[in-house]
């Protein structure tokens, strides 16, 4: 029996330390096991997280650090988070196998607009029986909506459990630009019309892997 345990995260920043962790397995198709810590961060949580999640220092003031709770996460089977990469980046700890659920809706449904959680908890109508008293970015309210979109792709895709470590592992596939004077078209379209304009944002611009491997692609031959 594998133990997916769906893992979410709240910082103090985009590059800072955790302020909260939770967690929910998913066993047999079937939410279970919740957990929730607030964690002792090293640095001041910034305003703008603050502003994200409603974690504020007082709340923190008196939690344990990172090493004196992660041990209680350890131990199932393979980890899902929605954008896994960040997730992973601030928990070395875990050395299971990873499930990226942003990677696996992309590949799913490639032209939907967007592909964050609750973006498609409500446009697919999804609903995660979060507890009482938990709202968004909420570290375990977030783990709730990843586990439910989880359970709902994989009863449309039917993936084996290598099949999503497979998408997981490779760069996505994008749909839409979301940055500079094509923001809003489709790479599609700017790889047919402007391919010079890809090829100047890879010479240019400090872009991820899946920017990369998106552009490369609508490029064809030219690269």
């Amino acid at each position: 029996m594998i133990t997916f345990r769906v893992i979410d995260t709240e910082t103090t920043s985009l590059e800072g330390g955790i302020v909260e962790i939770a967690s929910v397995d998913i066993v047999n198709g079937e939410i279970c096991n919740p957990m929730s810590d607030f964690v002792k961060p090293l640095e001041p949580i910034s305003f703008e997280a603050m502003a994200l999640h409603h974690i504020t220092e007082e709340m923190v003031a008196d939690a344990p650090p990172i090493d004196s709770v992660i041990d209680k996460y350890l131990g199932a089977d393979i980890y899902v988070a929605h954008n896994a990469a960040f997730d992973r980046e601030k928990l070395p700890q875990i050395t299971a196998p990873w499930v990226c659920t942003l990677k696996l809706s992309r590949k799913l449904w490639p032209e939907e607009k967007s592909h964050g959680n609750q973006y498609l908890r409500y446009r697919f109508g999804l609903d995660p029986h979060v507890p009482d008293g938990l709202y968004a970015h909420r570290a375990l309210y977030d783990c709730y909506v990843t586990a439910t979109t989880l359970l709902y792709m994989n009863s449309l895709a039917h993936w084996k459990v290598s099949e999503m470590r497979d998408i997981t592992n490779n760069p996505s596939l994008l749909h839409i630009m979301k940055f500079g004077k094509y923001k809003n078209e489709t790479f599609a379209d700017i790889g047919a019309n402007n391919p010079e304009y890809l090829r100047w944002c890879l010479s240019n611009l400090d872009l991820d892997e899946d920017q990369k491997f998106t552009m490369r692609h609508y490029m064809g031959a030219m690269f």
